[in-house]
């Protein structure tokens, strides 16, 4: 018997973790995947390039969900999905991470009685004014399965009261990070399009609410940016919601090397020969770290706490950083087949 896997996804950073499990699936005996897009990252620069790049399976369902407040997504993509699931008739719905897609898929599925496993549950920053923290919390306890990328997760998921099908699989972005960085050496021409040589500049992304949603706060990351510039050039790939924040609220963003967004590919070459990395990003601080790049958090907290004890990363109001040491937490690279082979295991339909 085929277990049919339905991959709901919709945003960069799932498109990056979704690749690395898909892969796993296909080889994994008894299991097929439906891949359901909601549009969330509707920019090509974010979304398509990264299907293309990545080899993902092309979305047999797409939404074009995306634009207005977190309540009026999350509800179009709730109505969306659950047609989708009653047509499907899957047995485990996957979503990944923290965003309005990942919380539509757990609230629709659930509620049809089907078992939801979450990839890279039991993250925590414990600042519940995050949507994303609110996102994660409802996710994990909707969910039948709880993989988890790191201990601490799996600690997390104990301390409010979820136990049951709870499981450290390491970190799935780590294996598509090995998958992609040879690739993106070789085929990248992002440095040469800029002008810069490797280990020359810093990289920089900024996208969450918290730091678009309100001008001071944008302004002074920017501004803190800005003092990081007089060192090196830092590139700053921009993400529609920034670009459109800093347009509104009239925050200048001269003196920075302010880019499109880019694929994968292009990203991968970018955080590889960089000097160090400032981000907002869950995602770019562990794979700053999976590349070997110092990474200063633009954030009053963080979820990924053993890059701060490991010495890999800052909070950027912070000056003092631990010894750099390595992290043993995320994996051997083949965390995308334990998934599977839970999935294969353990399909309760």
């Amino acid at each position: 018997m085929t277990l049919k896997i339905l991959t709901i996804v919709g945003a960069r950073p799932q498109f990056i973790k979704a690749a690395a499990v898909s892969r796993a699936i296909r080889e994994t005996d008894g299991l097929s995947e439906v891949m359901v897009h909601t549009g969330q990252h509707f920019d090509p620069n974010m979304s398509d390039v990264f299907f293309e790049e990545l080899d993902i399976p092309k979305p047999r369902h797409h939404l074009d969900i995306n634009g207005g407040g977190h309540g009026d997504m999350t509800g179009r993509m709730l109505m969306a999905i659950e047609p989708i699931l009653l047509e499907e008739k899957p047995d485990w719905v996957v979503v990944y991470g923290d965003t309005n897609s990942t919380l539509a898929g757990a609230l629709a599925a659930s509620k049809l009685h089907i078992p939801v496993a979450h990839v890279e549950a039991g993250l925590r920053s414990f600042n519940r004014r995050m949507p994303e923290e609110i996102n994660r919390v409802v996710t994990d306890h909707l969910s039948a399965l709880q993989l988890c990328p790191t201990t601490t997760a799996v600690t997390n998921l104990a301390a409010e009261g979820v136990t049951a099908g709870v499981h450290h699989v390491g970190d799935v972005m780590y294996d598509a990070t090995l998958f992609v960085t040879d690739k993106a050496e070789k085929s990248s021409t992002i440095l040469t399009n800029l002008g810069l040589a490797s280990k020359t500049y810093a990289l920089a992304t900024i996208h969450r609410a918290e730091n678009t949603g309100d001008r001071q706060q944008l302004l002074a990351v920017v501004q803190f940016l800005q003092d990081q510039s007089r060192k090196f050039p830092v590139v700053l790939p921009l993400h529609p919601r920034t670009r459109q924040a800093a347009l509104a609220m009239g925050v200048d963003l001269g003196g920075l090397k302010v880019i499109d967004p880019v694929g994968y590919l292009d990203m991968a070459k970018l955080l590889h020969n960089a000097l160090e990395v400032y981000t907002d990003s869950g995602g770019v601080q562990k794979e700053a770290y999976f590349h070997g790049v110092p990474c200063i958090t633009l954030r009053d907290e963080t979820e990924w706490t053993e890059t701060i004890t490991h010495g890999w990363n800052r909070l950027w109001k912070q000056s003092s950083q631990a010894v750099r040491r390595d992290i043993d937490e995320y994996g051997t690279g083949r965390a995308a087949y334990h998934v599977a082979r839970l999935l294969s295991s353990g399909g309760p339909r």
